[in-house]
């Protein structure tokens, strides 16, 4: 019979840079499957192209347009140009832009995909039932800003290796369990 390791935790964190590389990876529970170093490599970089593809297949929804808004004109018999109605597309929420792949679940673990601003991915792979990943995502994020962004010596889009980072999210993710 198939034993969880542990209930509603976080199995393991992976950042991808905004070229697709891997910049970090750490397991935060024993009894993991261990990948080599290539493999996740390859993971970070599939994933990468697939939230590319995902983001591009978000569906835009066509409206009809008054012709105002189109500008479009059509050429009547007497020369004259004239409106005509067109469509535009729109994503199914205007106000929120287009994103990949968010969450993947499976019976054994959720993948959680947090993109900021620069392109930079946070992949979260935790227990299926955890609750308020969110959250957990969010202080994963703020610890990042704290030891590694605001760290004079990181380089950016080089591998993370900064102790201060690995210790307080260790740490952190230790205390809520």
């Amino acid at each position: 019979m198939y034993e969880c390791p542990s209930v509603l935790a976080v199995y393991s964190l992976i950042i991808i840079n905004k070229a697709g590389g891997l910049v970090y990876q750490r397991d935060f529970q024993a009894g993991l499957r261990k990948l080599s170093t290539n493999d996740y490599l390859v993971l970070a970089g599939t994933f990468h192209g697939v939230h590319a593809i995902t983001r591009s297949l978000t569906p835009h929804i066509p409206s009809t347009v008054a012709p105002a808004t189109t500008g479009s004109t059509a050429q009547s018999s007497s020369g004259t140009s004239t409106p005509t109605p067109g469509t535009v597309s729109t994503l199914p929420n205007p106000g929120v832009p287009k994103t990949g792949i968010e969450v993947l679940e499976s019976e054994r673990f959720r993948l959680t995909c947090f993109q900021t601003l620069t392109g930079t991915k946070f992949l979260l792979f935790t227990d299926p039932l955890m609750p308020n990943v969110d959250v957990v995502m969010g202080k994963v994020y703020e610890l990042y800003a704290d030891y590694v962004m605001k760290n004079p010596f990181y380089q950016l889009e080089m591998p993370v290796r900064c102790e201060a980072f690995d210790r307080h999210l260790a740490g952190w993710l230790r205390g809520r369990a």
